[in-house]
């Protein structure tokens, strides 16, 4: 209810200056293996991944459409994901979810890679507030996106999930 005022306005741009689509969806993969769809604002061309790279968003990629550029900047492209938290898929702060794809690429790769999916993905996550968030194009961005979700994981705290959401939400430092 809260997020109505975001989400309304942004959903009626959506309609109005993109292809027709508001939501995107793509299955992810979630606490214990199990496969959700995760929700988030549409900011790219319609069957972008047919035409494109795939599932990875490249900087300053084609399929972005205008409107989406802005969402995405501020990650308001990510509001959808309360919903995937109210169906109990994900937890507000966790590690990120990745797709499938993603998965089975890095989980012979990278070490410990899959032990990530022993929480409920999160929105935003210990890796997303240290710089570790969006293009993985080195292998070591990822062991340290990994590293950084298994120290939370090790580590975690309800007080770590409150500052962790106000980085992100508030952008407090």
């Amino acid at each position: 209810i809260f997020l109505l005022p975001l989400l309304i306005p942004v959903m009626v741009i959506l309609r109005l200056t993109g292809e027709g689509e508001v939501f995107f969806r793509q299955a992810r993969v979630g606490k214990d293996k199990v496969s959700f769809s995760l929700l988030k604002f549409a900011t790219m061309l319609k069957n972008s991944e047919q035409i494109g790279a795939g599932t990875v968003t490249l900087k300053d990629d084609f399929r972005v459409l205008p409107v989406g550029a802005f969402l995405r900047k501020t990650s308001l492209d990510e509001l959808p994901q309360f919903i995937n938290v109210l169906l109990g898929d994900m937890s507000i702060v966790g590690p990120r979810p990745h797709a499938q794809a993603h998965n089975e690429h890095y989980r012979d790769i990278v070490e410990s890679y899959m032990w990530r999916n022993k929480v409920k993905p999160g929105i935003t996550g210990w890796a997303q507030i240290n710089g570790f968030r969006g293009e993985t194009d080195t292998i070591d961005k990822m062991q340290k996106r990994i590293q950084y979700d298994l120290w939370y994981m090790e580590n975690w705290s309800l007080w770590w999930d409150v500052k962790i959401f106000l980085k992100t939400f508030l952008w407090l430092d």
